[in-house]
């Protein structure tokens, strides 16, 4: 049985390792003091508490955060609610480093002396010991990768750090990173976090079938569209109508993914996030698509995708619309 099939219901192997995770990660970036920077749509402490205990309560005990969201607020929201709602040993936790948490040498990128120095941030701010999963937030191209990885390896050695990650970049990059791990013999990563979804695609070109050959799992980010996947064309959120980053992701020729969604879902009368979510879990690449949720039905639609098995002619119909696009956020 491959890593990839479900061991139970809804958890799998990270990666090529022998960690158990949950088929779907809490994407902490929706949480967050808003008034640090960061953004403006984030819940803060108290409104996203009920999110904390309805991922416990679901099962979905892999929670991903990163040092600079909302600047370092949410992985002081992320830390408290662990005590708060569950144990340390029971949550599998991820964090990154790499965008900037102050002026200074080692308040960005992926120098020896910004990873030494974000990790510990990270620590403190996590209230914990250790990090689970480690991830580099994009590359660095003005570090050296060799710098890189045998810091990330010491951090490991040292016990901060469990396992190590990567996220969204060109796969030259991500293979010789990789390269460059085995030369030093130093820790590779087992994870890359990715845009991929019915909107995204790109990823299927060259990253994913580097990630099947190398047992490298995904975790996608941003696996609705933020959100665009979720709901008919046009209807806007609070969140998508301040979300500066978001606007830059998509097209006009969405649309006829989104009705093409809309279409399967309305066919099956399940929600569209179910179906869009679905598609993201069929990949075998995929480990545990991140989903960030900001209602209450969010995190119940995506533990209902893990049953929804898509007939070919469904997925079809879903895939036909798809236009290639350029490589966006990173």
């Amino acid at each position: 049985m491959s890593h990839h099939e479900r061991t139970l219901m809804d958890h799998t192997r990270l990666g090529p390792t022998g960690l158990t995770v949950s088929r779907i990660a809490l994407g902490c970036m929706s949480y967050g003091d808003a008034s640090r920077g960061g953004h403006p749509w984030v819940l803060d402490e108290d409104a996203a508490q009920p999110f904390f205990r309805q991922a416990v309560e679901l099962g979905i005990t892999f929670w991903d955060t990163a040092n600079v969201y909302s600047l370092g607020s949410s992985e002081e929201f992320t830390g408290r609610a662990l005590r708060r709602y569950s144990r340390r040993e029971e949550i599998v936790l991820a964090t990154k480093l790499n965008g900037r948490m102050h002026e200074g040498p080692g308040g960005s990128g992926l120098s020896r002396r910004a990873v030494m120095e974000q990790v510990d941030a990270s620590l403190t701010r996590l209230g914990t010991e250790y990090i689970d999963l480690y991830q580099i937030h994009r590359f660095d191209p003005a570090t050296p990768v060799e710098e890189t990885m045998e810091a990330l390896h010491d951090v490991v050695k040292a016990g901060k750090v469990r396992y190590l990650g990567a996220s969204s970049m060109y796969a030259w990059q991500f293979a010789t990173m990789q390269h460059a791990a085995d030369l030093g013999g130093w820790t590779r990563f087992v994870t890359m976090q990715d845009q991929y979804s019915l909107l995204m695609r790109e990823e299927e070109r060259e990253m994913f079938g580097l990630l099947a050959d190398t047992g490298v799992g995904s975790l996608p980010w941003s696996p609705l569209a933020r959100g665009r996947l979720a709901r008919p064309w046009g209807e806007e959120t609070n969140r998508s109508d301040s979300d500066a980053f978001g606007k830059t992701l998509f097209q006009d020729s969405d649309r006829a993914v989104v009705e093409a969604v809309e279409q399967v879902a309305g066919d099956r009368g399940v929600p569209m996030a179910q179906v869009a979510l679905a598609w993201v879990l069929r990949n075998p690449v995929v480990d545990a698509p991140i989903v960030g949720a900001t209602k209450p039905h969010h995190l119940d639609d995506a533990v209902a995708a893990l049953e929804l098995q898509l007939t070919e002619d469904e997925v079809a119909t879903l895939e036909a619309p798809y236009t290639p696009r350029e490589p966006v956020g990173f």
